[in-house]
């Protein structure tokens, strides 16, 4: 299994250098700004963040490039979300999604349905499964996820422990856990997904690649 490093080793984002450079001073002067509406010290925030206050003050000054982890535990903290740590803004949206409006994807032999707006701090999705379907791929990434069993039976994978769920069964985890999800019976298995993964081309610059075979 590949290691996983802390949160405060992780300063330097994978991607193109330019592009990371230019993210840094968008995000640095949100992270101070909305450090002091929720009324923190840096060492109060840092500690609550799990890292040391000279990083918290490298990140807020630009000498640092934060990582996904990070900036989801700081919008916590912040009571905010990524994309305004991000100092980015989303249009205005209806909040209600017809299914006529829902229109499938394909990837990777599952089908996804949109069940949520575009551009929010959560997704929400409805996820069709069939059998013997992408069984072999664990996923790892910054984030939480939610899961509903809508119709079917589910093989979730966590870490070193494995669940059976059936319809009506749920699990909310956190997505840094290593996790493989497969349908256990031959007709499939349709769930309710929800992820917190932050849908950011700045974001995109901190997820690391995908852990290959699960030993």
């Amino acid at each position: 299994m590949e290691r996983m490093s802390s949160p405060e080793s992780e300063h330097t984002a994978p991607g193109p250098p330019g592009l990371a450079a230019q993210a840094v001073p968008l995000v640095a002067p949100q992270l101070r700004a909305l450090r002091r509406r929720a009324s923190l010290t840096l060492e109060a925030a840092a500690r609550a963040a799990g890292l040391s206050p000279a990083h918290l003050s490298r990140l807020e000054t630009g000498q640092r490039q934060p990582s996904l982890p990070m900036l989801l535990g700081l919008a916590r903290i912040y009571g905010t979300t990524v994309s305004e740590l991000l100092g980015e803004t989303v249009a205005d949206q209806d909040a209600v999604v017809r299914a006529a409006d829902m229109e499938p994807t394909a990837a990777g032999g599952w089908t996804y349905w949109p069940a949520g707006a575009p551009g929010r701090g959560m997704q929400a999705l409805r996820v069709r499964v069939p059998y013997g379907s992408q069984g072999d791929i664990v996923r790892v990434h910054p984030g939480e996820e939610w899961l509903y069993v809508l119709e079917g039976r589910l093989r979730l994978r966590l870490g070193d422990t494995t669940h059976l769920l059936a319809a009506g069964d749920s699990a909310h985890f956190d997505s840094l856990t290593p996790h493989r999800i497969v349908a256990e019976d031959r007709g499939g298995v349709e769930l309710l997904f929800v992820h917190t993964l932050l849908q950011s081309p700045t974001a995109a610059l901190c997820l690391g690649p995908v852990i290959g075979d699960m030993p």
